[in-house]
């Protein structure tokens, strides 16, 4: 015997989203059923709300409520370095170290010619135009370690060579705390090649 047709609706709606499988959506369609209407009302309207109300920043490409993020509205930070990240949740995780006072670019994608997406389909244009026109001094690039994000990084360097800009990449490899004897080459490799001097 199958739910109701609203609930099976609600079930197959909530089991798109990602990490809910069919039991998940099951548990948070009866719980919706098991509290007070406002709850559920609630939760649809933050949702209308964020659909509505949530733009990129005209400037950076982060997520916004209003044409400029509030990083790009802060003028006690450094707006002559730029980091370059793929995407807002990127850009998120490097402001939670509180170890950056620079601007963002978002780029809301990588370069990936197996998917179709070449540099004009993506943020790299505007990034270029924002470096000529507001006389930024740093690009920190910090795409991830992947194919995509390693081939983004290296068609941003090369874009940038003679010109007046310092441009470095985030050190990639290790994560504090491992041991050497359980890194993949991989990761063995990047971090060889991301070595910096110590002071």
């Amino acid at each position: 015997m199958s739910y109701p047709t609203l609930i099976e609706n609600l079930i197959e709606q909530l089991n798109k989203l990602p990490g809910i499988g069919r039991r998940s959506a099951e548990r948070i369609v009866f719980w919706l059923l098991s509290h007070p209407k406002e709850d559920a009302l609630n939760l649809s309207q933050g949702i209308i709300d964020l659909k509505e109300g949530l733009q990129f920043c005209r400037i950076c490409n982060n997520f916004s409520e209003s044409e400029v993020c509030r990083v790009c509205a802060d003028n006690s930070r450094d707006h002559k370095t730029v980091c370059v990240v793929e995407n807002p949740k990127d850009l998120l995780a490097i402001e939670r170290s509180g170890s950056y006072q620079g601007v963002y670019h978002v780029l809301l994608g990588t370069i990936s010619p197996t998917e179709g997406r070449g540099p004009e389909q993506i943020r790299i244009p505007q990034l270029m135009k924002r470096i000529a026109e507001q006389g930024i001094q740093e690009v920190i690039i910090a795409t991830d370690p992947d194919n995509e994000g390693e081939m983004t990084s290296l068609y941003i360097a090369d874009q940038l060579k003679g010109q007046a800009v310092e441009v470095s990449r985030i050190g990639l490899g290790l994560p504090m705390g491992s041991a050497l004897e359980f890194a993949d080459i991989s990761t063995l490799n990047m971090s060889l090649n991301s070595r910096r001097l110590m002071k």
